[in-house]
């Protein structure tokens, strides 16, 4: 079933807020999510129950069927397949990529995704540290935490972002912080929750509260 844009940004985005707790996805969660009008959200949420691709109760809320899902679950493939391909083979900085990805995620050409994979080797995650679905709707599981939940004293590695905002990339860009850089915390201020951290042996930065609950890292 070919489905339009916003068919399938919605359904993404049903996906994405579920993902993160939600057995049922609210209204006004998907509206904060996509920034769109609640109303709208309704109208388009009526079309998409209509076609058995999430079941809607008003009171409960939304939930993805197997079929949404899957649809869903594709279309954070090619975003992410050409996020990796927009960075690594054109070699957009991470900052760009997303925006781009936006659009060329709702190319469904047949087996173009496949195709995709194959000629970037299957990476398993995107630019971001994102783990990237299998052709059969798979992802890695990596035991990620925030650096908001570092140990004093401990090296960790930066393995994604919760914010990838534009803005924030481009912080992290500024402090020359990417996937794979390794980062110390040194010190936890009690005052504010803010923290010291090293980069590499020598850099040291003092960062916000707001910036660790949104760097993603592993030990």
């Amino acid at each position: 079933m070919t489905l339009t844009l916003a068919e399938e940004n919605h359904l993404k985005a049903i996906y994405h807020i579920a993902r993160q707790g939600h057995e049922k996805v609210s209204v006004k969660a998907v509206s904060a999510f996509l920034n769109i009008n609640p109303a709208s959200v309704i109208d388009m949420l009526k079309k998409l129950a209509d076609k058995k691709m999430i079941t809607y109760e008003k009171a409960k809320g939304v939930k993805l069927t197997s079929t949404g899902k899957s649809i869903a679950i594709s279309v954070v493939r090619r975003h992410r397949l050409w996020e990796v391909f927009l960075s690594e083979k054109l070699g957009y900085a991470w900052d760009q990529v997303h925006e781009m990805a936006e659009q060329l995620e709702h190319i469904q050409y047949p087996d173009l995704a496949d195709k995709l994979d194959k000629f970037l080797g299957s990476p398993r995650y995107d630019p971001h540290g994102d783990p990237i679905p299998s052709a059969n709707g798979e992802m890695a599981v990596m035991n990620r935490i925030m650096l908001e939940e570092a140990e004093v004293g401990k090296t960790y590695q930066v393995v994604g972002v919760k914010d990838a905002s534009p803005e924030f990339l481009q912080y992290l860009k500024k402090l020359e912080i990417g996937i794979g850089t390794k980062i110390t915390l040194m010190e936890r201020i009690a005052f504010d929750n803010s923290m010291i951290i090293r980069i590499g042996k020598n850099i040291k930065y003092t960062i916000s509260k707001v910036f660790s609950q949104n760097l993603l890292i592993y030990s």
